[in-house]
């Protein structure tokens, strides 16, 4: 039998890195966040984006929280242990009230399991190794998993939970109108207006304490210029995404406070596997079609990634604030893999790989990218599309809105794009299980080009139900060469997070990127 135990041995408010309020915040009581990334829903379950999770946090709570490292922290879930191999039982918060007064029990949790399936998010992930929910009574919670998962707290730290009585039967406008959007967390929503901005208000009830701040004005300015001006003038205390051309200047600001963390969000480039035509926006090198997916050979995705210069894309494109990878976690991040280098670019050796794949002339193809989700991902697309061109891919860029971007992408409308995760369980399994896992229920949620590779699945597979650290690690580590080798995605670099604040206040920087209102605090 396997033990986990995690109990509250410190005061919660230590735990979570919440201070008590400080006689300065008695002078200030409201702050404004501006966040990069619009959230048009504040359903919690309706998409898994650092952005959307970001404000769900300041109202959902979840069993498990992590703090800024990543670190597992006790939430809703006092305590948690496995009792067997495959049985985990969690005992929860006695006392937690919802927003409206009510109390939080083990159902409203079996609540937000059984919605999960058919919510739009893909969080199904998190209890896909759950076979049995058995609430024990109003306040213990047992979960038997299929097989041995020593990750399922970590998973679980990725899941809203919501309230049976508010959220049962709610129609998708009963969220934005606020009727289901009732939680137990530090803050509730006064107000909310898709895209633009939400309205918080202090939990006074909050099982954690009481927040400093009584009021908390959450906008999103899509727009790094507008951004940076709200902030200088002093429209706004903080923001997110620090613009890269800004992110000098504003760390001379005496004005200011600028903090950053290292990021485990990768941004990524992926082809088309889910057909075997030529998918769109793809021809020949004279523009006449194909008659099949140059994308399904090998040696064509190998070309596309040996002309890359990431060196260059994280030093000019985006002046200093990535760096260039081969894989998908940091150094030092356990699973990390050291045999994987950063590719180096080999022009000529991609120009013989297109050849020996059929392309002498080469292609061409239409790269498709947001160009308001990440930072200069617009810019970091046509910097790729030179580089490309170079070896006789001669690619065009399409840059539209996120919220059209994400839609198409879940139609695999796209030959090539780019995109962006963030392994915010601090392992490899978060990205191959969501990402490079062949698209099922419950697996590959965010595989929108629907790449499959059954031995990389199977690894996948063995390494979650490992319960041995070290071995499960190796497993990981072995399933990330099997998907650089192949080619499963294409790797450009792992983004940095920055945040600035006005003087008189200070951000803790956070490794998942979230931008959360409990961050920010008086400076001492």
């Amino acid at each position: 039998m396997i033990s986990h135990r995690l109990l509250l041995a410190a005061p919660l408010g230590a735990l979570l890195g919440l201070a008590a309020a400080l006689p300065v915040a008695a002078q200030r009581t409201t702050v404004t966040i501006a966040g990069a990334s619009p959230v048009a829903s504040v359903d919690p379950h309706i998409t898994n984006t650092a952005s959307y999770n970001a404000l769900g946090l300041h109202v959902f709570d979840r069993l498990v929280l992590q703090d800024a490292s990543g670190a597992l922290r006790p939430g809703l879930a006092a305590e948690w242990k496995a009792v067997s191999d495959t049985v985990w039982e969690f005992r929860l918060r006695p006392g937690v009230k919802w927003h409206d007064g009510r109390d939080f029990t083990a159902d409203d949790v079996l609540f937000t399991f059984e919605r999960l399936p058919s919510a739009a998010g893909g969080f199904v992930s998190a209890i896909r190794p759950v076979a049995k929910t058995e609430v024990v009574d109003a306040l213990t919670l047992r979960l038997e998993t299929r097989q041995p998962y020593p990750l399922l707290p970590n998973d679980l730290a990725n899941v809203a939970i919501i309230a049976r009585h508010a959220a049962q039967g709610a129609a998708p406008e009963d969220w934005n109108n606020l009727r289901a959007a009732i939680g137990t967390g530090p803050y509730r929503y006064a107000a909310f207006q898709s895209g633009d901005r939400a309205e918080l208000v202090r939990n006074e009830q909050y099982w954690g304490g009481a927040e400093p701040w009584t009021r908390v004005n959450y906008r999103f300015i899509g727009n790094d210029g507008a951004r940076t001006a709200a902030l200088l003038a002093g429209d706004v205390d903080l923001i997110d995404q620090v613009p890269s051309a800004d992110l000098q200047r504003l760390k001379r600001d005496q004005r200011l406070s600028v903090t950053q963390s290292e990021g485990v969000r990768l941004i990524y480039l992926q082809t088309d596997f889910s057909r075997q035509e030529a998918p769109p926006g793809v021809a020949a090198a004279d523009g006449k079609p194909l008659s099949r997916n140059p994308f399904q050979d090998q040696r064509v995705r190998r070309a596309l990634t040996l002309a890359i210069d990431r060196q260059a894309l994280a030093e000019r494109v985006m002046e200093g604030t990535a760096n260039p990878t081969g894989q998908w976690l940091p150094p030092g991040t356990y699973s990390y893999n050291p045999a994987i280098p950063v590719p180096a670019a080999d022009l000529d050796a991609a120009r013989r790989l297109l050849a020996e794949a059929g392309f002498p002339d080469g292609l061409r193809v239409t790269l498709s990218t947001p160009n308001d989700r990440y930072p200069n991902d617009a810019r970091v697309s046509q910097a790729v599309a030179q580089m490309w061109t170079r070896i006789g891919v001669r690619t065009q860029v399409e840059a539209v809105p996120w919220s059209v971007y994400l839609t198409r992408g879940q139609q695999q409308a796209y030959g090539i794009r780019l995109g962006g995760w963030g392994s915010t369980t601090g392992e490899a399994s978060y990205l191959l299980r969501n990402v490079l896992s062949t698209f099922s229920q419950g697996r590959g949620s965010a595989n929108f080009s629907r790449y499959s590779n059954p031995a990389l699945d199977a690894l996948t597979e063995r390494a979650v139900v490992t319960l041995d650290d070290t071995a499960r690690e190796k497993i990981l580590q072995e399933a990330t060469q099997v998907a650089i080798d192949d080619v499963g995605l294409i790797p450009l670099f792992l983004l940095g997070n920055s945040w600035a604040s006005r003087r008189g206040l200070h951000y803790e920087p956070r490794r998942d990127e979230y931008t959360l209102a409990r961050s920010l605090r008086p400076a001492d």
